[in-house]
């Protein structure tokens, strides 16, 4: 009887506990979280706001006073030359750079995922260009660029082509292309790296049944390689479109922009808007444009991939 009443307690209760439970537990998920939505809204979430209201004041530096002006500051961009120049830059560096990255980092992929010997040892050097600081892979660019005692002129001169002796990154004709190679050294192997371990991931069963239905290389590749890679490619091409047109070290300690302007790029130019000649409220504006331009890309991104997924 007392055993009986027992269990028909329990089950009666059990329903009870149960939702006391998992509230707990959604409690203590918020609990778990807060501290990084907190994080994120201080350091995130609080200047971009900040910086979407600064966009439409004449908010300067020097200045006392400020005062909203509408679209003043976004009127003044249509005709500021420079402005255009580096957003030309900007579009060209993350189009040529990103798609040379993905080339050379899936030929890189395709090379490490073959059985060579030293191929191990490869694999752990190939990314110190990866690992090496910004900064210190700049400072190392602009000694092989000096004229005379630089490696690459020194090369240029052992074979034969002395009246090509210059600063490259002093040339206004080379020194965006000398950006792009920066951008190039560093990011490749990561790009590799990334794509070997999403080849490594397909099940060789996928081949061994190609092979067997008569498919060569190419219809590997084509067929089974890149439809393997595809989520990987997706995540490489959207991070490194987001570095590459926001990316401001490479440019500022290689060139600062120059010369005359010819490696300018919208990080730059929002650099010495906003510290240069004090202008924070221009200088908010030119970075709401990229704010714009990047949501814009992303949204078109993100349908074209649902779309060819779903096909």
């Amino acid at each position: 009887m007392i055993k009986g009443w027992a269990i028909g307690l329990t089950a009666v209760a059990h329903p009870v506990f149960s939702h006391f439970n998992m509230k707990l537990r959604k409690q203590q998920g918020i609990m778990l979280i807060l501290p990084a939505i907190l994080v994120m809204g201080l350091f995130t979430v609080y200047p971009l706001l900040e910086g979407l209201r600064m966009a439409f004041t004449n908010k300067h530096l020097l200045k006392e006073g400020v005062r909203y002006v509408g679209l003043q500051n976004f009127i003044r961009l249509l005709s500021d030359e420079i402005f255009w120049v580096s957003l030309y830059h900007s579009v060209l560096l993350t189009a040529v750079v990103v798609f040379l990255q993905f080339v050379l980092g899936l030929i890189l992929a395709l090379a490490m995922n073959q059985k060579l010997p030293g191929m191990s040892l490869f694999k752990s050097i190939i990314m110190a260009s990866w690992v090496i600081p910004v900064a210190a892979t700049v400072i190392l660019f602009k000694f092989m660029a000096q004229p005379d005692i630089g490696l690459i002129n020194i090369v240029i001169k052992t074979i034969g082509f002395e009246n090509l002796n210059r600063y490259w990154l002093g040339d206004p004709n080379v020194a965006l292309p000398f950006i792009m190679l920066l951008h190039l050294w560093r990011n490749v192997p990561f790009y590799g790296v990334a794509f070997l371990a999403a080849m490594q991931a397909i099940p060789e069963s996928y081949y061994e049944a190609a092979e067997i239905d008569g498919a060569n290389t190419r219809h590997k590749f084509w067929h089974i390689t890149l439809p393997g890679i595809r989520n990987m490619v997706i995540v490489m091409v959207t991070i490194h479109v987001l570095w590459t047109f926001n990316n401001f070290d490479f440019v500022y300690l290689a060139t600062g922009g120059g010369p005359v302007n010819a490696t300018d790029v919208l990080p730059v130019y929002v650099y010495r808007q906003c510290w240069t000649s004090y202008t924070i409220g221009y200088g908010a504006s030119i970075g709401t444009v990229m704010l714009l331009l990047l949501m814009i890309y992303f949204i078109v991104f993100i349908k074209i991939s649902e779309r060819d997924k779903i096909a």
